[in-house]
């Protein structure tokens, strides 16, 4: 299948860190865990005869089917993540991410207004950031998470000196 819509030709993509994969999995557990618990409440109230309704089997059943796709999304993550990766080329900035739904997006340096860097707890501990684009576009949701603290420093730097000699040519 031709993916040249996806992955232009001659693009060398630049991939974020592979501790990435902690953050998205800490985080989907964390989330998990909370949701996990609300979805067993009505399951540990049937089993201490609080509740009559739902059946047994119901309340069994929700968690567990909860759980299972937990573990699809924790096993998915590892691929997930080394489908993001940005290129920068002279007039514009590719960026690509998706395993089933694929998207690239093309950001002109002309067309950005600020670059913003973000760092979570979790990022901070594995010394990760996430480089946010802001353009004159609301729809746009340029971001690139899972980047080295440095490489994000970097990186702000460079699009914003791009962005304003782009800026000061119009």
């Amino acid at each position: 299948m031709p993916a040249e819509p996806i992955d232009p030709p001659g693009i060398v993509w630049t991939r974020v860190s592979p501790k990435y994969v902690r953050v998205r999995i800490l985080g989907l557990a964390i989330s998990s865990l909370i949701f996990l618990a609300i979805l067993s409440a009505p399951l540990l109230l049937v089993q201490l005869g609080w509740w009559q309704w739902p059946p047994l089997w119901v309340a069994v059943t929700v968690p567990a089917v909860y759980l299972v796709l937990c573990v699809w999304r924790i096993l998915l993550i590892p691929r997930q993540v080394r489908a993001i990766g940005y290129a920068e080329r002279d007039d514009d900035l590719l960026i690509r991410q998706g395993i089933f739904f694929q998207r690239t997006m093309v950001v002109p340096y002309g067309r950005m207004q600020y670059v913003d860097v973000s760092v979570g707890p979790i990022d901070r501990v594995l010394g990760l950031c996430t480089v946010k684009l802001h353009t004159a576009s609301a729809s746009t949701n340029a971001h690139i998470p899972g980047l080295p603290t440095s490489e994000g420093a970097r990186l702000r730097e460079q699009l914003s000196a791009r962005g304003e000699a782009r800026l000061a040519g119009l």
